[in-house]
């Protein structure tokens, strides 16, 4: 029997594949194996982190509210302060609190004091 030649199909996925790994260094980009390789583990590293940059932003945003609430007044706490979000069920989630807190302070301070006065005030109330 005479010998087929791998035609074009098999030439269009490992240009495909080449295209997807141009950036990389060395034999990475070069080699059809190792960009193979290469690709899988690229992959992974991004879906593992799209995981961790989520992590990350909402880390940032904690720490940036965290920091203006501890400006102003020492008693008020970020977890309280996020509590107190939740009791009067207000729809306010990190990003936008931390969009708040750098952008406009004295609103952070407004919606936190106007929160802790009338929370406080039905707590108080209740339990005497």
């Amino acid at each position: 029997m005479t010998r087929i030649k791998r035609g074009y199909i098999a030439r269009k996925r490992r240009t495909k594949m080449r295209l997807f790994a141009s950036s990389f260094r060395g034999s990475h980009s070069r080699l059809t194996r190792t960009i193979t390789q290469q690709k899988i583990r690229a992959l992974v590293s991004a879906h593992r982190d799209r995981d961790k940059q989520k992590r990350n932003f909402r880390r940032l945003w904690i720490t940036r509210i965290s920091a203006v609430i501890r400006e102003k007044g020492v008693s008020y706490s970020y977890s309280k302060l996020i509590h107190d979000l939740y009791k009067r069920q207000l729809l306010l989630n990190r990003k936008i609190l931390a969009q708040i807190a750098i952008s406009n302070r004295n609103c952070l301070y407004m919606i936190s004091n106007e929160i802790r006065e009338k929370v406080d005030w039905k707590e108080y109330t209740e339990k005497f």
